[in-house]
């Protein structure tokens, strides 16, 4: 089942079906108003959601809107929580050799993850808004789940149970303004600007075998001004599974519905900068900071630059037949008019 929320009807949006083939949608006013709603009830919502879900993809409705992404707020514009990890240990340890620093044994056993601010996502086709191109603007390319009520102290294995849907993420990252807040020993806040997300959510089952172990083995594609800049496979090098994340978050705390939990940058292991790179045969990046650090490594210093105003991010997942799962983020740098 696919799922969307338009932006119309309030600051949460209006809750829509998307048809598989992502061309027509239906709100769905009598069963729940918004996606936040449905997941409150998911239990009692989900089976009728989902036979306006097989309608749709049926033909059965003769009234179907057509569906476009640029209409689309966040699935959740607004969530309870969202805690972002760093699953992928990879991108972890090549920040720490970029800086000659040894990678801590428990990061293996131990996931990182910081809780970000989720009061103002943004919509997949909004713009990426900062005031300075001098704060490093970058792209971080990610996979997240959103959650039913988890209990304290719940096992990898029960957290499975409470993923009710998956997206894509751009959690946009301010790379110059991280040291300063990080040397104080708190942080991400200021480093961090508005993430935006996938302009459909689905149900796991809607990729089928593509979901196993808690991973999503599909290659996540990353475009940069219109060309390829990486393809690495989200279920490839993820150390940490969504429930093994979702677990430590509620070691010490209940999770509400409605919740969301990222991945972190999909990174995968290469061969260095001359082996990684689209053009090189790699699998290339999922964030201009990652080839930043092979260069930092290889060559002493960092080449490609940050995001300027006018370059333009797309991120989007498509099935084995080339049709897209999730919709594409597709956003342009902006300089901040307010």
């Amino acid at each position: 089942m696919k799922l969307a929320s338009l932006k119309r009807g309030g600051r949460d949006g209006t809750l829509v079906v998307v048809n598989r083939a992502l061309t027509h949608c239906r709100a769905v006013p009598a069963i729940a108003s918004t996606l936040q709603a449905a997941l409150d009830d998911w239990h009692a919502i989900e089976p009728p959601l989902r036979q306006v879900y097989e309608a749709l993809n049926s033909g059965a409705f003769t009234e179907a809107d057509l569906f476009d992404p640029a209409e689309c707020h966040s699935p959740l514009p607004r969530a309870y929580q969202w805690a972002d990890g760093s699953a992928y240990v990879n991108h972890v340890e090549l920040v720490r050799r970029a800086r000659g620093a040894e990678l801590p044994p428990e990061f293996w056993t131990d996931p990182l993850m910081y809780q970000g601010g989720s009061d103002s996502f943004v919509g997949p086709h909004d713009p990426i808004y900062a005031l300075s191109e001098a704060w490093g603007i970058d792209l971080e390319a990610e996979v997240a789940v959103i959650t039913g009520d988890v209990r304290m102290g719940a096992t990898p294995e029960q957290c499975a149970s409470a993923i009710r849907l998956l997206m894509l993420v751009n959690d946009v990252s301010l790379r110059n303004l991280i040291p300063a807040e990080l040397s104080k020993g708190f942080g991400f806040l200021q480093s961090k600007a508005a993430s935006a997300f996938s302009p459909v959510a689905v149900t796991p089952d809607e990729l089928g075998s593509d979901w196993r172990e808690g991973r999503v083995h599909r290659p996540l594609l990353v475009h940069l001004n219109g060309q390829l800049f990486g393809r690495p496979d989200a279920g490839t090098d993820m150390v940490f599974n969504f429930p093994q994340l979702l677990a430590h978050v509620t070691k010490t705390r209940e999770v509400q519905a409605g919740s969301i939990i990222g991945s972190g940058t999909v990174s995968n292991k290469q061969g260095g900068l001359n082996g990684s790179s689209i053009d090189s045969g790699g699998v290339g990046y999922a964030c201009l900071a990652e080839v930043r650090m092979y260069e930092t490594i290889e060559t002493g210093q960092p080449q490609t630059p940050f995001l300027k105003f006018g370059d333009t991010v797309k991120i989007e997942m498509v099935d084995h037949h080339g049709g897209s799962i999730f919709g594409a983020i597709e956003q342009r740098v902006q300089k901040y008019p307010g």
